[in-house]
């Protein structure tokens, strides 16, 4: 029996078979067009929530009376129908999808706008923060990735580099415009970075070992003239002798102005017995402006005071040169037109003899200068022609330079102590009231309470004085005098505003104390051999006069410089405190040492060969994690224009680091070797000696 048509057969086609079967394929006809019916329904409620659109299409969806062109009813199972049903849904998901991006964007922007000011900075600076982080990290994963694969070994610099100081260029300066006196002024730029080796002179030689190096230095070290050395200058500048290669300070010597002598007229000046009670007085740091060839600090230091030498860049002859060649501290500065880089209340005593600094000109600001880094209670002393009133019948300018100087000098809140021959001494008040009690006019102003009397870093100079605004405003009779200075008390460690406790300063002096003891082991040629090393190991320690001008390129709290001196090495250390990182310098300053605040991406302030150890810790952690504007190699480069031949570089650092700088060695000629400090800890020593590389003589 064959299987019945659906209706709506076209033609009288003839139908077979019993009533019964009829009826029963009805009744299964119906249900089955009533299931259909209800799919379709619920086919097209679904179509309605997912497809906002989906009424749109009803009409091509299967219905009960959808007859198709041959008037059979269409199959919804058909595999036309399927295709075309399936490219109708994608349809709809396709716009479906686009409707909720576009309804998202406007969502997300409505939102935007309607955030507060404040958010909206905080949100984006927040998204800078993590840009300029990931292109630190992006930044330090590849230089550290490529090692001394994106490095070239370094060329030696020409010949007329040997004595070269970049940022001290006047020719340069005067063709930028510089001019008055500011042409011989600091002046950083890109051009000042020098990617190369500086050679020492054709007839170098390696200084002499303190003591005696801090009076005799070999004539080819240091670039100066027999005339120069003959010539009269400065007090100090007279006090030297040439013989054959070398040149001799006899700083007591009858044929000469005594040092001696001199430095006892000022404790006399003072009120004291001999410069040996400055201490007791509470003087300790001095800062010597036109130091001459240091023989006035060589003189003091005798007496456990610390002379920090500053004087202008000098081609030849130069001061800061000869004074860090007999292994005293100095640096180049001028006091033209911008300040020191020293903080508020810096030293204890100013002194200048025959400098060449007019104090009278430019409205006394250089005077509120010297004010600003000198310590309540501390002395200014100036020797110079214009100070001896007997003199003043010969010569009226003096005498009205003098006056101009002392007037000014009162209105600073100075007291005039005495005055002997070519000698002044001035004395910077301790006490309060004196700032409040001035008459209107007599002086500069105070500062606003928000000008930055601590991190100046060669600002311009101020007409302005501080005052007492600092909270380091204390006189030097009321601290303690050297050398219970080094070791700063609860409340003197609170002032600086670093967070620190006094054991924190106390852990940091036992944990270099420490580190000294190791460092001074590795200082040998032994360190280069095959064998391992580590810190401690039993090797003869080299004599404690093996280095003598210490660079502390990182200096935290001074600690390094404090444990060396305890150890009883014969050094001074500068102590450098990056401009990158917290500005501890001020409390470096009140534990009686001496330092300077810097940016390591530029040239430090002193010229080749200066220091015959350079140290760093952390400091290549600090200046990976900064938008940095210099590569390792350029820091390196720097390094090894600071170090003196033989010299040593002691770097502590993560693992990672440390392993960078050590494949940048050989590009520099260095020898080096990296040492475990513990076996627990990430972090490595890299000991490095760069080597003696002798000019040819033409």
């Amino acid at each position: 029996m064959s299987r019945p048509l659906h209706r709506g057969v076209s033609g009288g086609g003839r139908l077979s078979g019993s009533m019964d079967d009829l009826w029963t394929d009805s009744q299964m006809k119906d249900k089955t067009e009533k299931d259909d019916i209800d799919k379709i329904r619920s086919y097209r409620s679904f179509l309605s929530l997912i497809l906002p659109f989906g009424f749109l299409f009803q009409d091509n969806l299967p219905t009960k009376n959808s007859v198709g062109e041959n008037g059979l009813i269409s199959d919804q199972f058909s595999p036309a129908s399927t295709r075309k049903r399936h490219k109708l849904i994608m349809l709809f998901l396709k716009i479906s999808l686009a409707l909720i991006i576009v309804l998202a964007i406007t969502g997300s922007f409505w939102w935007t706008i309607s955030i507060s000011t404040s958010s909206r900075g905080q949100i984006f600076h927040g998204y800078r923060r993590l840009q300029e982080q990931l292109v630190s990290d992006l930044l330090e994963i590849g230089e550290l990735s490529s090692g001394s694969a994106r490095f070239q070994d370094l060329e030696f610099c020409s010949d007329e580099s040997e004595n070269y100081v970049p940022c001290f260029n006047s020719s340069m300066n005067l063709e930028l415009g510089f001019s008055k006196g500011e042409e011989n002024d600091r002046h950083c730029g890109p051009s000042s970075q020098q990617n190369c080796l500086v050679l020492p002179p054709a007839n170098y030689k390696i200084p002499l070992r303190w003591p005696t190096g801090q009076d005799v230095i070999w004539v080819s070290n240091v670039q100066i003239t027999a005339q120069e050395v003959l010539s009269s200058g400065s007090l100090t500048k007279r006090m030297m002798m040439l013989e054959e290669d070398q040149i001799s300070f006899r700083s007591a010597s009858p044929m000469f102005d005594g040092v001696e002598d001199y430095s006892h007229q000022i404790a006399e000046m003072i009120g004291l017995r001999n410069e040996s009670n400055f201490i007791q007085a509470g003087v300790r740091t001095i800062l010597d402006i036109g130091c001459g060839y240091g023989s006035f600090g060589a003189h003091l230091f005798s007496k456990q005071l610390l002379t920090m030498c500053l004087a202008e860049f000098e081609a030849s002859g130069s001061q800061v040169q000869l004074t860090l060649e007999r292994g005293l501290p100095a640096m180049l500065g001028s006091l033209n037109s911008k300040q020191f880089p020293y903080p508020s209340l810096s030293f204890d005593m100013i002194h200048c003899a025959r400098c060449g600094v007019n104090w009278d000109q430019k409205d006394g600001i250089l005077l509120i200068e010297v004010d600003r880094v000198l310590r309540p209670g501390g002395y200014f002393v100036w020797t110079s022609p214009v100070t001896n009133t007997q003199g003043f019948l010969r010569n009226k300018e003096n005498e009205k330079r003098w006056n101009i100087v002392r007037t000014f000098a009162s209105g600073l809140c100075w007291e005039m102590l005495s005055q002997q021959e070519e000698t002044a001494v001035w004395k910077k008040t301790s006490s309060k009231k004196c700032y409040a009690s001035r008459k209107s006019g007599s002086g500069p102003p105070l500062c606003s309470k928000r000008h930055d009397i601590e991190t100046p870093y060669y600002g311009l100079l101020q007409t302005c004085i501080g005052g007492t605004q600092s909270r380091r405003w204390v006189s030097i009779i009321d601290r303690a005098p050297w050398p219970a200075r080094s070791n700063l008390n609860s409340k003197e460690i609170q002032i600086y505003g670093l967070g620190l406790h006094p054991e924190d300063i106390a852990e940091d002096t036992l944990n270099w104390n420490s580190a000294v003891k190791n460092f001074w082991s590795l200082l040998s040629p032994l360190i280069f051999s095959d064998h391992p090393k580590r810190p401690g190991d039993e090797d003869p320690s080299p004599p404690y006069n093996m280095v003598r001008n210490v660079l502390d390129m990182n200096a935290r709290f001074g600690g390094f410089n404090s444990a060396l001196l305890e150890a009883g090495k014969s050094v001074w250390v500068m102590n450098v405190v990056p401009t990158t990182g917290p500005n501890s310098l001020p409390l470096i300053l009140d534990r009686g040492f001496v330092g300077v605040q810097h940016d390591w991406c530029e040239a430090f302030p002193t010229y080749p060969r200066t220091y015959d150890m350079v140290h760093a810790e952390g400091l290549l952690s600090l200046e990976t994690g900064q938008k940095r504007r210099c590569s390792m190699q350029d820091l390196f480069s720097e390094i090894d224009r600071l170090l003196r031949p033989e010299g040593w570089v002691i770097l502590r650092d993560t693992t990672l680091l440390i392993e960078s700088a050590r494949s940048l060695a050989p590009l520099l000629k260095w020898e080096a070797r990296v040492v475990e400090i513990e076996s627990s800890s990430d972090e490595r020593l890299l000991v490095c000696q760069k080597p003696f590389f002798k000019r040819v003589a033409n």
